[in-house]
């Protein structure tokens, strides 16, 4: 399957499973957006993964909504300098200033300026969204850009430094 961020580099994958979202299904609520009125309450779901490169060094967390009515789509949720020794994120752990991201790690602030996970939030009768959540094994121990950085700055580095992608892409649509 292609995503958005094979643009960025056409990289070997490995396993990302979740508890809270699954590949090709309907997010649940908790997922979608409460401050935007999709009857959600912006809980990052939990994420595990395994067999990524034996290299590996770090990880970034990215959640982005390429149909957006945007002319750049839409970031919901950036994590930069997760320790390769994490290899799973609990649910909630995209909370604003959380407790439950490992020392190290940090939240970008996304396209609606909040530094936190924010959940699906399409326009009614925009169809249906697809939201590409991905964990992005890297070759380097901080990806070095400063903590105002933007979600797509992060993923423009993110290119000179991922050694191997996972991808699981749930959907909503508001009706």
């Amino acid at each position: 399957m292609r995503t958005p961020y094979d643009q960025i580099g056409d990289v070997p994958t490995f396993t990302l499973e979740s508890n809270d979202v699954e590949n090709g299904r309907e997010l649940d609520p908790p997922q979608r957006s409460g401050i935007f009125g999709a009857g959600g309450s912006d809980t990052s779901p939990e994420l595990h993964w395994s067999g990524f490169p034996a290299g590996t060094r770090s990880f970034a967390v990215t959640m982005y909504d390429p149909l957006a009515p945007t002319a750049s789509g839409f970031w919901h949720w950036a994590v930069a300098d997760i320790p390769v020794s994490t290899t799973s994120l609990p649910t909630g752990a995209g909370e604003e200033d959380s407790t439950l991201l490992p020392p190290g790690a940090w939240q970008l602030t996304n396209d609606a300026s909040l530094r936190r996970y924010l959940g699906a939030a399409p326009p009614a009768g925009h169809g249906r969204h697809n939201y590409y959540i991905a964990v992005h094994a890297l070759d380097v121990d901080t990806i070095g850009i400063p903590e105002t950085s933007t979600p797509a700055f992060l993923t423009f580095n993110l290119g000179a430094h991922t050694l191997a992608r996972a991808v699981i892409t749930p959907w909503w649509e508001a009706r």
